[in-house]
Parts: structure tokens; C-alpha cells; sequence
């Protein structure tokens, strides 16, 4: 009787025991998820000024971000805008830009159906530019990151790119401020008007406009840089060819 009583107690316990652990690590599970959506979004804050040339700390990021960065838009394929935010007034119409899936929206517009790509007006030194979130795959993952252009569309200003697995000491350098600051000045329409993007090649044309050098020993991630340029960049046409 009293060992059947001790086993009772035991199981009482333990069963308290687990749902107040299960309800502590539910109340900070929900607390430290806040906090990372927070850190995310700066983070992205960050890569966009990173790509105008504005270097922020995380925590300062939101406050440099509503200084330079004064709109953000969205346009379908046929280059129509179909939401827009002003981050001066913090309002807008139709769904957040900043909050769109770029990978989703991109791959949207792969395959013809409708999609709302997002892109970034700024301000800086008195000149207007606009900022095109990029996604692409590398050699072991996801790549990502933004391009900045002058107002006219087509002048790199800057670019931002990041990844999810690249090797180190290869793929890993198209976070290097050398592989990154070989676009400023590049174009991604030929002199013509045509469509070209800029292209990562072994051997470049130190002449071209529209080619950066490859990283050596990093062929796959290189391609991957160029085609995730190329396959980002050219649904906003649509848009680009009204300005």
C-alpha cells in the first residue's frame, strides 16, 4: 500500500513537474521570438545600407534606415506598382513591401503567375537611388542580398550579398569588400537598352560595364551570383522600362 502510494506521488510529480517546464519554455520561446523577428528585420535594415554605402550597428539600424530609406514599392511583372509604403508617414497601401518574400515573389515571377516585387527608394547626399533585393542558390545553399542603383535603373551604386553555407576562403568571399566593391559603377543595360545584368566571369573584361571578376576556386557560387542577378533583376523591367 505505502509503495503504491510513493509511485502515485512520483508520477504526480513528474507530471506537475513537465507542464510547468512546458510552460516556461513556451513563455520564453514566445519572448526570445519576438526579439529574433526584431533582430531579422534589422539585419535586413542593415544589408540595405550596407549596399548605399551607410554602415550602422544592428540596434542603430531602424533609425538609419527611416533616414535614408523615405518609400518602399511593390510592382507585378507588368511593372505596375501594386503596393507602396512611406516610411516617413509609416503607412501605406496593400501589403508592407519590407515584409514581401523575395524568394516567393521571385519564384512567382519564374513562372509567369502573379507577383509583387518589392524594391527601395533612398535619399542620400541629395540624390535619389533605389535598393532590388536579390535571391539565388550558391554552391551549398541560399544566396541573397541587395543592389543599389542611381535613379536612373541601371548604374550599380553598391551591392550587399550574404549566404547561407558557402565554402570559407571561396564561395564565402561575396562578402568580401573586395568581391563586392567590383560593382559600383557597373550597368545592367548594354548601351543599346538591352538587358545584359552584370556577370561574375573568370578573366573579365577590365573594360566592360557589365562584368566583375570570379572568385578563384569558386566557380559554382560565381555562376550562382550571376544568375541570381540576372533572374532578380530582369522581372522589374516592366517597371524600369516606364522611368
Amino acid at each position: 500500500m505505502k509503495n503504491r502510494f510513493t509511485n502515485r506521488y512520483i508520477i504526480i510529480y513528474a507530471a506537475i513537474l513537465v507542464a510547468v517546464v512546458a510552460v516556461v519554455l513556451s513563455v520564453v520561446s514566445l519572448s526570445l521570438a519576438s526579439r529574433k523577428d526584431a533582430n531579422v528585420r534589422n539585419e535586413k535594415m542593415q544589408a540595405m545600407l550596407a549596399a548605399i554605402g551607410v554602415s550602422s550597428a544592428l540596434d542603430q539600424a531602424s533609425a538609419l534606415y527611416a533616414e535614408f530609406f523615405t518609400d518602399e514599392m511593390a510592382v507585378n511583372a507588368d511593372g505596375e506598382v501594386v503596393s507602396d509604403y512611406s516610411v516617413k508617414e509609416g503607412k501605406g497601401q496593400g501589403t508592407r513591401p519590407f515584409d514581401l518574400d523575395v524568394k516567393e515573389q521571385q519564384a512567382l515571377a519564374k513562372e509567369g503567375k502573379d507577383c509583387r516585387l518589392p524594391f527601395f527608394r533612398f535619399r542620400k547626399d541629395g540624390k535619389e537611388g533605389f535598393v532590388v533585393p536579390v535571391y539565388g542558390a550558391g554552391l551549398w545553399g541560399a544566396i541573397w542580398g541587395y543592389v543599389a542603383f542611381e535613379a536612373d535603373f541601371n548604374t550599380v551604386i553598391g551591392v550587399t550579398f550574404d549566404h547561407k553555407s558557402e565554402t570559407p576562403g571561396l564561395g564565402a568571399k561575396i562578402t568580401t569588400p573586395e568581391f563586392q566593391g567590383q560593382f559600383a559603377g557597373k550597368r545592367i543595360f548594354s548601351p543599346e537598352g538591352e538587358f545584359v545584368s552584370v556577370t561574375v566571369v573568370k578573366n573579365t573584361d577590365k573594360s566592360s560595364e557589365n562584368q566583375v571578376d570570379a572568385i578563384s576556386g569558386a566557380t559554382i557560387t560565381s555562376t550562382g551570383v550571376s544568375a541570381m542577378l540576372k533572374d532578380c533583376l530582369e522581372p522589374y523591367r516592366g517597371y524600369w522600362g516606364k522611368k
